[in-house]
């Protein structure tokens, strides 16, 4: 019975010190030091509204905004993971084959891997500096902006390696978006309403 006391004491303290003080500390702490990330790095746009997060990507499908990568959840942050398909499924090889040729059609040259490929947890917010400056001509036409203009912003939006050398160079493509319709106002379809991204 004195065993059994001292056990259940135990797995009180242990439930109370590592079930509730230390993430309620950890919690504290993060937003104490790190509010915007502790927060889900949202961000607003020009009115202020929440349109997303930096950590989660969003489907672009206007020809006036920058495309982000596949996702195998179709954008749901709720349908975070993968298609689960291997290296070896004929039908990951027909979908990314298929992406690719009409990618490569639609921009005359070969597309990078990020374009038709989908992240692991299919919320990747990022695409690779090339796969944006693929884009620069269709979202400036669409716009009806300088394309030297809008290699410049892309330009500014990419983010170099962590510490210069972990990860590779990459364009958050909310952000972009919405610099570009803080700048130049969001693309109107002619029926004069705005498009749904």
């Amino acid at each position: 019975m004195k065993t059994l006391i001292v056990s259940l004491r135990c797995c009180a303290v242990t439930l109370v010190l590592c079930g509730l003080i230390y993430p309620a500390a950890v919690t504290a702490l993060a937003h104490l030091l790190f509010a915007h990330q502790a927060g889900g790095s949202l961000i607003g746009d020009a009115d202020g509204k929440i349109v997303g997060s930096e950590l989660i990507g969003q489907e672009f499908s206007d020809a006036a905004y920058f495309h982000g990568r596949p996702s195998a959840g179709n954008g749901d942050p709720m349908s975070s993971g993968g298609s689960n398909s291997g290296p070896t499924s004929r039908a990951l090889k027909e979908r990314i084959a298929s992406a690719a040729r009409r990618l490569a059609g639609e921009y005359g040259t070969p597309v990078p891997i990020d374009l038709v490929t989908t992240s692991g947890s299919g919320l990747d917010p990022h695409i690779t500096p090339l796969s944006a400056q693929l884009q620069v001509a269709r979202v400036a036409a669409a716009r009806g902006v300088s394309p030297e203009l809008l290699r410049e912003i892309v330009d500014r939006f990419t983010q170099p390696r962590d510490f210069w050398i972990l990860g590779e160079a990459r364009v958050a493509v909310l952000p972009l978006n919405l610099a570009l319709d803080a700048r130049f106002g969001a693309p109107r379809r002619r029926d004069g309403s705005a498009p749904a991204n």
